[in-house]
């Protein structure tokens, strides 16, 4: 089988760093792939947080992931400080991508590039909805794509 290659740009308007903690390691004595995305979660949530949002508290919406992608490059391990940046990319009409470089911050190595396709989501009607104008004036505005300015 073909290995899934990620093609990201060098464009992270976002950083936070996360130790590798004992519970994150699996049997193979590195970080499991499991706890990679909840360490990706965590990212998520910290970028969110800076621009007073959550994830379910974007004016009225919540995100939703739609699909997920982790090219492994490295192994993490107990103690490890890793660096993780954020972006957005790919914009749409009810979403975009959250975009993930992890390195290992002492080694200044990647560990991990990933990303996690996100659409807005209204909780209480149960459907899909537009991305709200207040995320791309606080998290994206120069980033704002023609098709989905008309959308807003």
């Amino acid at each position: 089988m073909a290995r899934v290659q990620l093609e990201l740009p060098d464009v992270y308007v976002y950083s936070t760093v996360l130790d590798v903690r004992v519970s994150d390691i699996n049997y193979g004595n590195h970080v499991g792939n499991d706890r990679m995305v909840s360490l990706l979660h965590e990212a998520r949530l910290r970028y969110l947080r800076e621009y007073d949002f959550g994830e379910f508290n974007i004016a009225g919406l919540g995100l939703l992931v739609t699909d997920l992608v982790v090219q492994f490059q490295a192994e993490s391990f107990v103690g490890d400080v890793l660096k993780i940046d954020v972006g957005l990319m790919d914009f749409n009409k009810y979403g975009c991508d959250f975009i993930y470089r992890v390195t290992n911050h002492e080694q200044d190595k990647v560990v991990a590039l990933a990303k996690t396709g996100i659409v807005f989501f209204d909780y209480d009607e149960r459907k899909i909805a537009r991305i709200p104008r207040l995320f791309f004036d606080r998290c994206a505005p120069d980033q704002l794509p023609a098709k989905v300015e008309e959308a807003l």
